[in-house]
């Protein structure tokens, strides 16, 4: 279970939407740090790509990961920055919930303070 969410994370680090896509469980849950809820492998496809659009140099820094049966918390942090605009970066601190059923990841959820990457994105948009 642990290989599949470092796997996960190593297609998020090198921006490998098919990758992320061939870890993914058919019914795919992402939560994102407000609670907002996207279902479906195929609708996180197309948010990773947009993700990545947005930030091309977007990645996460593991420091910490527990395991529980099929559940990983992860900790560290996370970063990028806005359409490699010079001066629009950041990096906070991120925690992740990863739940791993059959080699396939069924939930990726994020808590972090995403006021800093919101008003980078409303700033250049």
């Amino acid at each position: 279970m642990k290989q599949t969410v470092l796997a996960f994370i190593a297609c998020i680090n090198a921006h490998d939407v098919e990758g992320l896509g061939a870890l993914m469980s058919d019914g795919h849950t992402f939560i994102d740090a407000h609670g907002n809820q996207v279902s479906g492998k195929e609708k996180m496809i197309a948010g990773w790509r947009g993700y990545f659009e947005w930030f091309p140099d977007y990645y996460i820094e593991v420091t910490e990961v527990f395991e529980d049966e099929d559940k990983l918390a992860l900790f560290g942090f996370a970063g990028g920055t806005f359409k490699n605009k010079e001066g629009e970066s950041w990096r906070l601190p991120a925690a992740w919930k990863a739940i791993v059923k059959d080699g396939r990841v069924t939930l990726w959820q994020v808590f972090a303070d995403t006021k800093i990457p919101f008003e980078i994105i409303e700033r250049n948009s």
